[in-house]
């Protein structure tokens, strides 16, 4: 028994959650920040009728405030708030020319110069499970229990980043990021996960991108 827990330990070690990756840029309008201009990140997929995750938008506004290259980021609710009811999910611009005739009514550009923000980034897509396989089985007795068998799932990260530039009124561009994880669970009498933090990759690679994308190379 000793001898298969040792061996069980060792398989983990040699193995790992795996992830492969791909993030791409696509530019239209030079960027940059200035002293003092911040930026704040939003869900454009309200207007989908599937919200992007709370939690990836709250991972994205912590990565992008940290770090090397760190943007100074304002709280999505807390701009939200500050500009209601211009920014409700039933009310805010889908698309640049929306934008434009928001930034002419009364009241929204004062209120968009107070908190600094020169860039919304939009955030599109999700996280889910694409595929599944292996089997595992647990049982107790008299002399005591286990898990045995081993278990495999894979999980796709897919977001989109639409850039828009406050003080043109323009799209900057966008920034994508595909991420697939796939998790193991081996058990032999002792299940030891190995998990793809997939979601996890994906916002960290966005958001070192969105880095890059809107202050250059040079300044980060």
């Amino acid at each position: 028994m000793f001898a298969n827990k040792l061996l069980t330990v060792a398989i983990a070690l040699l193995m790992s959650g795996c992830i492969t990756s791909r993030v791409e840029d696509a530019r239209e309008e030079t960027t940059g920040l200035l002293a003092g201009e911040t930026v704040v990140v939003m869900a454009k997929s309200y207007h989908q009728g599937n919200e992007t995750e709370a939690d990836y938008i709250r991972c994205v506004e912590k990565a992008l405030g940290r770090g090397k290259g760190a943007l100074k980021v304002i709280p999505n609710q807390q701009f939200i708030d500050n500009l209601f009811p211009w920014f409700e999910p039933r009310t805010a611009p889908a698309d640049t020319k929306g934008l434009v005739q928001l930034m002419e009514r009364p009241g929204v550009p004062k209120a968009v110069h107070a908190m600094g923000v020169r860039y919304i980034v939009w955030l599109d897509g999700d996280t889910s499970r694409v595929t599944q396989g292996g089997s595992l089985s647990c049982a107790a007795g008299p002399g005591g229990g286990g898990c045995f068998g081993f278990a495999w799932w894979q999980d796709a990260a897919a977001y989109e980043a639409s850039i828009w530039d406050l003080d043109d009124s323009e799209a900057a561009g966008t920034v994508t990021a595909d991420f697939n994880g796939t998790s193991f669970l081996p058990a032999l009498v002792v299940p030891i996960p190995l998990i793809a933090r997939t979601q996890a990759k994906a916002c960290n690679g966005l958001a070192n991108q969105l880095k890059l994308f809107i202050v250059s190379d040079e300044e980060v």
